[in-house]
């Protein structure tokens, strides 16, 4: 744990660095043109207040800022955004974060920030897309994904996180190419497996604790330490809220000893998105499309480290499960979303559809990808709160398999 926190001191400069390019480019902007910079705000912020209920959580409460900032002419300078969360639960959780996607002046650099400590609790199903498998080695119970029972006792495993990633990548001259380095850092402490029995006859055993145990790993406590190669095309016109382009991401992430991690281990990131129009005279008449596939390429990640649905950089794959009900040592996500106006002119209204599936192995248990898939679908609103920038505010309602089913509050588009 201490070369742990060792590398993060010195791999600290990938996040201060780019705050350090931030600060530059932004004095030059604002130096250019000091009448434009009164009339137009730097930041725009937005505050979004969230409740909401699950058997997971129980009562959430929480705010969700969100900020779009420009960091030099809009005309060669994408719009950059951050979402800031802080939750708190009546089952005394706490989850806080900091998501950003930015770009300094010129789209020169792209910067990826991820920041987050939690003290979580979450469902533990075992590995693989396998919905009604026991939450037991060898058990007999059924568990279920309708959040409106009262809460399973298969529901809770508890554990703090804290998770550090960030990501720099440099523009390849001027084209949608970028290119870099990042560092990726989660820590799992206190993990409190509360199914597991060991003293008990049969003994109570969880997938957690039969992984870690098959593994050599502690069941208490692991960590990912690790750099990553990085490489993004990204040709979407607006970050937030496309309306056309492309994005095509890969990212590979060596995680070994020496850096602070519990075992050696490399895992693949990959991922993919498009956007159609589908009428010429009505831009926000969009299909868009997301698939991402991230397996463990090499070694042993902890459990809580292995791909996961709610896990991905927004946490926004996997409406309407629970995050983290589907893990896998490799895993392949699927969505489609049509967004449509409500107005026949305006675009302040608007509403989506949604179909999502997701597939997911178990090496140890010969669980194999597409052996089965889990899928999710509904719909809902959106309103434009900054038409200039795109900013959205969605309220979703999904359904899935095993009865799953969710309201969902969010800021910008889900991808």
């Amino acid at each position: 744990m201490k070369n742990t926190f060792n590398v993060v001191l010195l791999i600290g400069s990938l996040f201060f660095s780019p705050l350090v390019i931030f600060g530059q480019d932004a004095e030059k902007a604002a130096g250019s043109d000091e009448i434009k910079e009164k009339k137009e705000k730097k930041v725009d912020v937005a505050f979004l207040p969230v409740i909401a209920a699950n058997p997971t959580v129980g009562v959430l409460f929480g705010v969700l800022p969100g900020l779009n900032w420009n960091m030099g002419d809009e005309s060669n300078t994408r719009n950059s955004t951050a979402l800031i969360g802080l939750y708190y639960t009546t089952l005394n959780q706490l989850f806080t974060s900091v998501r950003a996607n930015a770009f300094t002046k010129e789209d020169r650099f792209n910067l990826l920030t991820d920041i987050r400590f939690n003290l979580n609790a979450q469902p533990t199903y075992g590995l693989g897309s396998v919905l009604d498998k026991s939450t037991l080695v060898g058990g007999n119970d059924t568990p279920t994904d309708n959040p409106y029972p009262g809460f399973q006792k298969q529901e809770m495993m508890s554990f703090n996180n804290f998770r550090f990633y960030q990501t720099v990548q440099k523009r390849h001259k001027q084209t949608n190419l970028f290119y870099g380095i990042g560092y990726h850092l989660d820590i799992f402490w206190n993990i409190d497996d509360k199914q597991l029995d060991l003293d008990a006859d049969p003994q109570r055993i969880t997938h957690h604790y039969r992984y870690q145990e098959l593994k050599g790993m502690n069941t208490e406590k692991y960590s990912q330490s690790g750099l990553s190669a990085n490489a993004t095309f990204d040709s979407r016109d607006n970050v937030v809220n496309p309306y056309v382009g492309q994005l095509a991401a890969i990212s590979l992430r060596a995680f070994p000893e020496f850096l602070g991690s519990t075992t050696n281990a490399s895992q693949l990131w990959m991922e993919y998105r498009t956007y159609v129009n589908l009428d010429k005279d009505r831009a926000r008449n969009v299909l868009a499309f997301w698939t991402y596939g991230w397996f463990v390429t090499s070694g042993t990640s902890p459990y809580l480290a292995l791909p996961a649905i709610g896990w991905d950089m927004f946490a926004r794959s996997g409406r309407p499960f629970t995050q983290g009900r589907i893990r896998g040592e490799d895993l392949m996500y699927a969505e489609t979303e049509w967004r449509f106006p409500l107005q026949r002119e305006k675009d302040k209204w608007g509403g989506v559809l949604f179909l999502n599936t997701t597939t997911a192995s178990s090496r140890t248990e010969n669980i194999n990808l597409f052996n089965n898939l889990v899928f999710g679908y509904g719909g809902g609103l959106r309103f434009m709160i900054n038409e200039k920038k795109r900013v959205n505010l969605g309220l979703d309602y999904g359904f899935g398999a095993n009865g799953a089913q969710g309201l969902f509050v969010n800021l910008n588009e889900y991808f």
